[in-house]
């Protein structure tokens, strides 16, 4: 499974494009959202300066057949509306990649996360296109599982360490102590958690951008 972070710029003709551009210092934060036959359904926190008047002309645009608003304080609003325009959820329903909430809108630029297979991603990337959304991959990588990463016998050690405060600082517990706590030798609890930090520590340095390129992380063979 692959997992992708997009900067998605919508299409001027929507409302969330009209209204996030116009009030640019305000933030929209999709909390939820599903799309219904012919509309969509959401619920938005709005924060920033001007939110009284980013919910008036939510209330006056014509894309937006319902607004209810749940909460409103000076600087921040939830409310909960139906957009005749749900082209984002659409995009996700007919490529079969959900999309994965919050969603921040800003200045008519959405950050969004999505994971699936590179097929289906690749037919995520077809429909933006379709409904005329313009957009940038900013960050694509396997996302692995616990299991996938560490041994059974690896994750077992790595809990019973941090558990017992080997990573603590000051150290609460010593590499003798932990061998001890799981009844194996100090040669072997060392070697297994030496497996375990160098598989956590290349997959971390692995996941950030602009870093993994400098770095050669080769797969070394490993004994059994």
């Amino acid at each position: 499974m692959a997992h992708a972070t997009l900067t998605i710029t919508m299409p001027e003709e929507v409302w969330i494009h009209e209204l996030s551009t116009a009030y640019p210092e305000s933030t929209f934060r999709v909390l939820a959202a599903v799309p219904g036959p012919e509309s969509g359904f959401a619920l938005v926190r709005i924060t920033g300066p001007t939110v009284s008047a980013v919910i008036e002309a939510m209330a006056d645009h014509p894309q937006l057949t319902e607004l209810t608003v749940a909460q409103q304080g000076i600087h921040e609003a939830t409310v909960h509306f139906e957009a005749t325009t749900p082209l984002l959820l659409v995009s996700s329903r007919e490529s079969g990649v959900p999309i994965e909430l919050p969603i921040e809108i800003v200045d008519g630029e959405a950050t969004v996360e999505v994971t699936g297979s590179r097929e289906r991603l690749a037919e995520l990337a077809d429909q933006l296109e379709r409904f005329g959304f313009q957009y940038r991959i900013d960050d694509v990588r396997e996302r692995l599982q616990e299991r996938q990463l560490l041994s059974e016998r690896q994750l077992e050690v790595v809990v019973a360490a941090i558990d017992a405060g080997y990573y603590d600082t000051p150290r609460r517990c010593s590499l003798t102590e932990l061998a001890a706590h799981l009844d194996i030798a100090k040669s072997t609890c060392s070697e297994t958690l030496h497996r375990a930090e160098e598989a956590i520590i290349k997959q971390f340095v692995a996941a950030l951008p602009g870093v993994a390129e400098h770095v050669e992380l080769e797969d070394r063979p490993t004994s059994a």
